[in-house]
């Protein structure tokens, strides 16, 4: 498959799960790959020895996307590289569980840093090299479930993923008119290395897959295929959208 020939994609938070795997995808679709991580450079080397076998060719860039100038960074030296970029995923993200009333100042602006500002300075940056590019482009944010739903115990997060999905909707009616497409992908319960302590606690696992109507978590690789699409010609009158990869959780969600 090679739906994305010659297209330069940015991947941000690329060095592990997600990410890697959105990396991984694109680039066997023909697209060269920006990877970038904040402080896992192994992983970084792991996803760009994907990228490569996959025979397309990769950049790792080290940029903290909640820095304004480092994510503006990441953009130069994508463009740098390769000339051009096509394709931004917004994919680096945190969260950190505690109660509305124990949550401290310092865990709600790294979350909405991370989350929130990270993406919009980041698609800011690249906005500004497509029309100095007079280039149409494709931004995908990887928001959550929790866009939408409530989730105690995750305030700042959830306020995080709401604000992405609003700045989505925003840009999306922004940014139509020179052809670049905003969307957002709301993944539900993903296996990844994030979700490590919930895998390996079974009863907690198994009360999760009752109320997923598919019975299972879901994959990397299912949230990446979602990417490729909506970062491909096909999906080329999509904006505005979120899309759900939950297995049908959100649609028959109950607390204990």
């Amino acid at each position: 498959m090679s739906h994305l020939k010659g297209k330069v994609a940015i991947v941000t938070g690329s060095s592990s799960g997600i990410g890697q795997g959105i990396a991984k995808r694109l680039a066997s679709e023909g697209a060269n790959v920006v990877i970038n991580y904040s402080k896992h450079g192994d992983g970084a080397d792991e996803t760009l020895k994907m990228v490569d076998s996959a025979g397309s060719q990769g950049l790792i860039v080290q940029a903290d996307v909640s820095n304004v100038s480092e994510a503006q960074s990441l953009i130069e030296q994508a463009w740098q590289k390769f000339g051009s970029a096509d394709i931004l995923v917004n994919n680096a993200g945190v969260e950190t569980e505690s109660s509305f009333l124990d949550t401290k100042e310092e865990d709600f602006d790294r979350i909405m840093n991370v989350n929130l500002k990270g993406p919009f300075f980041a698609t800011q940056a690249m906005v500004r090299k497509l029309t100095a590019a007079k280039k149409p482009g494709r931004i995908v944010n990887i928001s959550s479930v929790h866009e939408d739903m409530a989730f105690p115990g995750f305030a700042t997060y959830c306020a995080s993923k709401g604000g992405l999905r609003m700045l989505m909707r925003d840009l999306a009616v922004e940014l139509g008119p020179q052809g670049i497409t905003v969307n957002n992908i709301a993944p539900g319960a993903i296996s990844t290395p994030m979700n490590k302590s919930l895998l390996e606690d079974k009863p907690k696992l198994d009360a999760l897959l009752e109320k997923i109507p598919l019975r299972r978590l879901g994959t990397v690789e299912d949230v990446a295929a979602l990417v490729a699409y909506l970062a491909s010609d096909e999906a080329a009158y999509v904006t505005g959208a979120t899309y759900y990869i939950d297995g049908g959780l959100s649609r028959d969600y109950h607390e204990q």
